[in-house]
């Protein structure tokens, strides 16, 4: 397959594209440097595009078979200033615009485009389980999700399959809130945050990568598709967990009014819970190679 991915440089972009091309998949990378426009060394090609600009390179779409639409600022990359936040918002849906309002002109649309989401599009749950039935939150990330899928509609409208990966905490060492965490516990400097009842919605790299591409294959799956582990957990399991496998101590937990000191806004979804279950990826039939979260903190280190 032809298959185009934008964030091909993100933590799970870049996953993502190696696993398209270890198994044979033309990778079309969509890039917003000039520079870097062309034949790439592992073999994708990069074409231009600039999403707050609604510019595209539709040439270079035509004809692929799927695009994966990752790009997004990081939430947890900086403190979230009004600026910031606008920044958040912007860079998820104005992308998102861009590519529902060219794809279905191409001469060859493709059959499908995964356009990115994320389990705080349902706000905070508590312990409430939730599947993709559930309502929108009305918090601040649960707004952004909610126009970030609405954004793609264009694309529904005109025929083409639009899935909305709904994805939770995604477990690697490499980067996101991982990348931040997993050097404390290495040094035992870990612990649980807040009061550690809240849950974590997690999955891991494999299984995220393989999800998505499972997204792509599966015609029957459209509309909002939660990507979390089976079960998932609280803080404190996370972080026992985390201790049990590094072999560490997790003996500093960090109480709520210091992470919103620390954090601002961006506090409450560190100490919020989003009890997220996968309910149509496992009546698809997709197998997850990490459903618990041992298994998840073991393939991350």
């Amino acid at each position: 397959m032809r298959i185009a991915v934008t964030g091909s440089s993100g933590l799970i972009g870049s996953a993502l594209v190696r696993s398209l091309l270890a198994d044979g998949h033309q990778v079309v990378r969509l890039v917003r440097h000039r520079d870097s426009l062309g034949p790439r060394p592992d073999g994708s090609v990069a074409i231009g595009w600039n999403p707050a600009r609604g510019e595209l390179d539709r040439a270079g779409l035509d004809g692929v078979h799927a695009v994966v639409h990752l790009a997004g600022a990081g939430v947890a990359d900086h403190r979230w200033t009004d600026a910031y936040k606008q920044e958040i918002r912007d860079s998820r849906v104005l992308g998102t615009r861009t590519l529902a309002a060219a794809l279905p002109g191409l001469d060859a649309p493709p059959s499908v485009l995964i356009s990115g989401s994320a389990v705080g599009y349902y706000g905070q749950t508590g312990d409430r389980v939730i599947d993709e039935a559930a309502p929108a939150g009305d918090d601040f990330l649960a707004r952004v999700c909610v126009d970030w899928e609405g954004a793609a509609r264009p694309a529904a409208e005109a025929g083409i399959r639009v899935v909305h990966p709904r994805t939770g905490l995604v477990l690697t060492a490499a980067g996101g809130a991982g990348g931040r965490l997993f050097p404390l516990f290495r040094l035992g400097l870990g612990g649980r945050l807040g009061s550690g009842g809240q849950y974590w919605s997690f999955i891991s790299l494999t299984d995220q990568v393989a999800a998505l591409r499972f997204l792509v294959e599966h015609p029957e799956l459209s509309g909002p598709v939660n990507l979390t582990a089976p079960e998932p957990v609280t803080n404190a399991e996370l972080t026992a967990a985390l201790g049990r496998v590094l072999r560490r101590p997790t003996p500093f937990p960090v109480p709520e009014f210091a992470l919103k000191l620390a954090l601002g806004e961006m506090a409450v979804e560190v100490v919020g819970s989003h009890r997220v279950v996968p309910g149509k990826l496992l009546a698809a039939g997709f197998e997850f190679a990490h459903p618990g979260v041992d298994a998840a903190v073991r393939a991350a280190v």
